[in-house]
């Protein structure tokens, strides 16, 4: 079934308004969705002219969907690699890493980046995903020494080349000097922040987790003041560049039934983690037996895609269904249509060439090395 040009989406009581979302509002949003129970901007004009703004300069987007959970006490630690395969003993203060959340099964409740605050106190800062209940779930009979609970927290991200300028504007020199995947606590005018190098744009950026929502509105303004010599913009996260920078989409892209080795992302896995981990023998098997499938690089043969795919898109060889689509979209700068296919190993290498059928019919494609566009690290030094 054709899905209409145009939904409206209702808005009530049941579903969280951020901190930001008057000023959304008031700066031209135009679409909404539903991501982690929170209200999520989609739309300020378009997706492409969204996506100009972020490569060229800096853009301003409300990402408190990012729903934070807090583990703190003197058993923090020990939930927390229970909780994720990844070997974070060694993490420092300040330190941020990307993590990935596994069930018994080996398959993947949820991604998030794990700031540390402190050797007793961590965020994790999830995709679309209930991690809150279920880390409260698993710490209730786990005789772990502990509190899981969601704060008072709200992120900002801030993207795009111009970020630094504008960072600096806001918080001085010495924010230039915080490195990529780290976070600093600080106070901008009474209103207390953490601030982080992340960010799920591939382009130079910030995370300003506002930590008291009744400053939402004058931190708003205040990032689009130093911003306004930078030409900034408000925009929602965009595809594109995510596409482009082989940023996965929890839901789309990672879901339940994908374990790390389905994603590429075996180097996130630890078995000789102390205490173990949740998933940790599955995993092993997995490991031992490789995995059946992988997500891979695509690009299609097609005129340009003036949409993205709103469902899956089957994906075949010679006539035989044998994954499908997560996500595509066409890149104005590569101009080609690119996304990702989820297929078996043996149809995963680059090169390999399989139909997908869209919304148009069936189309070509062929299977490609990621990512289109590298991530940019480093902020330049003449600021």
């Amino acid at each position: 079934m054709k899905t209409p040009d145009a939904l409206a989406i209702a808005i009530g009581p049941r579903v969280r308004k951020s901190p930001f979302f008057d000023a959304t509002i008031r700066y031209g949003a135009r679409a909404f969705t539903i991501y982690n129970h929170t209200y999520m901007p989609t739309t300020f004009t378009s997706m492409v002219d969204e996506y100009w703004s972020l490569v060229r300069d800096v853009t301003l987007w409300d990402v408190s969907c990012q729903r934070q959970i807090e583990v703190v006490g003197p058993d923090a630690m020990q939930l927390i690699q229970q909780l994720t395969p990844r070997d974070v003993s060694n993490c420092k203060t300040g330190q941020c890493l990307y993590v990935l959340i596994t069930d018994e099964h080996g398959g993947i409740i949820n991604d998030a980046v794990l700031l540390v605050l402190g050797p007793q106190q961590f965020w994790l800062s999830p995709g679309d995903g209930d991690i809150l209940l279920w880390a409260m779930g698993v710490a209730v009979n786990s005789g772990l020494d502990v509190n899981v609970f969601e704060p008072d927290v709200s992120p900002l991200q801030l993207q795009g080349p111009k970020s630094p300028n504008v960072a600096k504007a806001l918080f001085g020199d010495e924010i230039l000097d915080l490195k990529y995947y780290r976070a600093i606590e600080t106070v901008l005018d009474g209103i207390p922040l953490v601030v982080s190098r992340t960010g799920w744009s591939g382009e130079l950026g910030y995370e300003l987790y506002l930590r008291d929502s009744r400053f939402g509105d004058v931190l708003w303004e205040k990032v689009m003041q130093a911003g306004k010599p930078y030409n900034i913009r408000p925009i929602a996260p965009n595809m594109i560049r995510s596409v482009e920078g082989a940023l996965l989409s929890h839901g789309s892209d990672i879901t339940l039934k994908d374990n790390p080795y389905t994603l590429g992302l075996g180097r996130l896995v630890s078995f000789d983690k102390p205490d173990g981990f949740i998933g940790q023998q599955a995993l092993h098997r997995i490991q031992a037996e490789g995995t059946k499938r992988l997500l891979c690089g695509i690009e299609l043969q097609c005129p340009p895609l003036h949409c993205t795919n709103g469902e899956p898109w089957p994906v075949s060889f010679e006539d035989d269904p044998v994954g499908h689509i997560s996500r595509c979209v066409y890149s104005p700068r590569l101009e080609k249509n690119i996304g990702f296919a989820n297929v078996p190993i043996a149809h995963s290498g680059p090169g390999s060439r399989l139909t997908v059928t869209t919304t148009n019919g069936d189309v070509g494609a062929t299977v490609v090395n990621v990512p289109w566009v590298q991530a940019e690290k480093i902020i330049p030094k003449d600021l």
